[in-house]
Formats: structure tokens, sequence, C-alpha cells
């Protein structure tokens, strides 16, 4: 299961050829940033590696950390308004950054409040939290605080902006397991700043969810924040589907901690699973330079410490074209490809 984090709706990936690279920051397109950002919060030159799940990444021209909802929206503005190519960077699962980093500005999202409000007669909670808010941090509080909905996600690296740009899903509690949950079940609102530069409220029927998919992969809209409507839940069923699920993906998933990772490399094939025909391609743990498929999960890309991107892209070929020449299907990446190359 991949999510994302980042792409917290983002602009398409900069695809530079090494005859054509992309146009770096101008000095007066930095200025301008600095004049309307503040000037001691636009670095240069912070490398995005430590910022990705993946833990790959070269340097940004600029950064940027906004955090509150209100300055996510003021630097997004900003870099539109000044023609600036800009990237909103959440907990940087779900992507690869280029190891010659990115042209214009990373906005990171750290816009991570969050407020819990009950109905009157306590039955329900609408929980609001800025799009910067880290999922596993809110599902543990609302847990903690007996509202349901939010535990089938424990464990998943997201923000909350990621987690609806996504659709966030997990399978339902064991042991039946017997459909996906998705984050679209408890979602109420979203506070967004649309491509056209107006900040709304909008419902689910604007978002359009669907199945890794909703409308801010078609248009350059932000999540500033986002509304949830919970349920008041058993405090041990809460804690045992948050026990069960940690279990499941520890016993099925590398850990992020040991084997930096991007999630699920390949777009889901349903029926025979992407994963599936890597593993009987042969290449299961396969390794070349620093990049390796995991031994545990066929459909996940690992860096053994020392990959590069281009390791990484480099694998993600050679898969390809052992699994279409083996059986016929074309994998496709669901990762994003982040910046120069």
């Amino acid at each position: 299961m991949a999510t994302t984090s980042l792409p917290d709706t983002t602009p398409a990936p900069q695809s530079a050829s090494p005859s054509a690279p992309p146009p770096a920051l101008t000095p007066d397109q930095l200025d301008a940033l600095r004049a309307r950002l503040g000037p001691d919060r636009v670095r240069r030159g912070v490398r995005l590696a430590k910022y990705t799940s993946f833990r790959i990444g070269g340097p940004a021209d600029a950064f940027y950390r906004a955090s509150t909802a209100d300055e996510l929206a003021r630097a997004v503005q900003a870099a539109r308004d000044l023609a600036v190519p800009y990237f909103v960077l959440g907990l940087g699962a779900n992507i690869l950054v280029g190891d010659r980093g990115y042209r214009g500005l990373v906005i990171r999202n750290a816009a991570r409040h969050v407020r819990f409000v009950p109905s009157a007669d306590g039955a329900s909670c609408a929980v609001r939290a800025e799009s910067g808010a880290i999922m596993q941090d809110l599902v543990l509080d609302s847990v903690e605080r007996g509202w349901s909905g939010l535990e089938h996600y424990i464990g998943i690296p997201s923000t909350v902006g990621g987690a609806i740009w996504q659709n966030l899903h997990f399978l339902s509690p064991a042991p039946e397991r017997e459909r996906t949950m998705f984050i679209a079940e408890v979602f109420e609102a979203a506070d967004i700043l649309s491509e056209e530069g107006e900040r709304r409220t909008v419902d689910a029927d604007y978002v359009q969810f669907g199945y890794d998919d909703t409308v801010f992969h078609h248009r350059r809209d932000i999540v500033l924040a986002a509304t949830f409507r919970l349920a008041k839940g058993d405090p041990d069923r809460l804690h045992r589907i948050l026990h069960e699920n940690l279990s499941w993906r520890g016993a099925r998933h590398p850990w992020l901690q040991i084997h930096p990772s991007a999630g699920s490399i390949f777009k889901k094939i349903e029926g025979i699973g992407a994963g599936r025909l890597v593993d009987q391609a042969g290449l299961k743990g396969f390794r070349h330079g620093g990049a390796q498929i995991s031994p545990i999960h066929a459909n996940i890309v690992v860096n053994r410490g020392c990959a590069t991107a281009k390791d990484v892209r480099e694998l993600i070929a050679i898969a390809q074209r052992a699994v279409e020449e083996k059986f016929g299907h074309r994998l496709e990446p669901e990762i994003g490809f982040i910046g120069e190359f």
C-alpha cells in the first residue's frame, strides 16, 4: 500500500534532459520570494534527501517551511505570482527526487494544527487538521480520545494533505479484511487554495474520490486543511485494530527506518498484482547499485544506504522490461518523479 504525503497537490514533475535542463531560479526571483515570504525564511541549496522517505534527492534552489495553512497558501500564491516552479512537500513518501535536485521553490508543509469539536450529543466529532498534520499522530490522538474512523491508517507514512490527495486506504479490520477502507468514508470537507487563486471550502463531490485518485491529481489546487467526521468508538476495539494493522504491515513491508523506500513503486494490476509479477520474473531481492527490490515485498524498491535516484530509476526500468518480456504486462510507476535527474 503506497501513500503520498507528498505529493500534496503538486505540479507535474520536471522532466529535464541533460541537454535542456530547467532554468534555475534567478536572483531577481529569489529576492522577490524573500520579500514576500521573509528574508530569513527562504533558504538556498537545502538538500532534499533528509525530507523524503527514500532518503534520496539533491538540493532545492529555494526552500521554505510553512508552519500554518495561511503560510502555505501565501507561499504557493507567491510562487504562482512570480512564475516560480514550486513543489509542496509533505512527508516525502511516494516520490523520488532527482539527484540534481529541484529547480524552483520547495515548500515544506509543516502546517499541523489540529482541533477536535465533539457534537452536542457526544456521538460524533469533527476533527479539523491542517494539511501538514502527520496522519500517524492524528490517528493516535483520535484513538486516545475514543473517536473511531482513522484507526485503520496507522503506520502509513502520510500527511493529511497526502491522505486526501491519494484517497488513503487500507484493508478493513481483521479477521475478515473483506474490503478496502478509504479516507473518503470519514471525509467531510477541505479548505483549499484553488488553481485560480481562490480560497474555498469544498465537499466530497468536488474532491471526486477514486482509487488512488482525486480531483487534486488533475487540478493544481492545494489542500490547506481537512475536516473528518469520526464516531464514538470502543477503546479496546480501537487499540486492537491499531496493533493488528501495525503487525500486518510490519510482516509484509520493509521498515522505513532500516530500508528507506517510497512505498509501492508500480500501480496495481487488478487480479494479478504488480509485485507478484516482479517476483515471478525472478527479481525479488535483485540489487542495482545502492537500490534493491525488497526481499520482503517485490513491489517496493529500497535504499540500501547509498542509492542514488539514477540507481532507482534504472532498477525500475529493469523490472519493467523483465515483466513485459515475460508476461506482456507494462508496469506503470505510481510514485512521482520530482526535480532534475
